[in-house]
């Protein structure tokens, strides 16, 4: 599990240095790409997400559409609300 934690968290470019900090430290950034990872590793069947993207820089939204694809692609149901046209176009 903290393998899987840990690559998620490199993936989505958290700092190994926050790792063991308290989530409310850190930016909200931060923080969203740390409830994304929450989110992605426990491999539910359904996922719900709410603006996934929000507060990203086009890099770490990039990696969450990849993440997106690939849990659709594991045939996992996802029920998304997006505002960002580009992001719901490609997922």
């Amino acid at each position: 599990a903290r393998g899987r934690a840990a690559a998620l968290l490199q993936r989505l470019n958290v700092p190994a240095r926050l790792w063991g900090l308290a989530p409310a430290t850190f930016s909200g950034g931060e923080q969203q790409r740390v409830n994304i990872a929450r989110g992605f590793i426990a491999r539910h069947p359904i996922l719900l997400l709410d603006e996934p993207t929000a507060s990203l820089d086009a890099d770490n939204r990039q990696v969450v559409i990849e993440l997106i694809r690939e849990a659709r692609a594991q045939g996992r149901c996802l029920l998304g609300i997006f505002h960002d046209a580009e992001v719901r176009d490609a997922v």
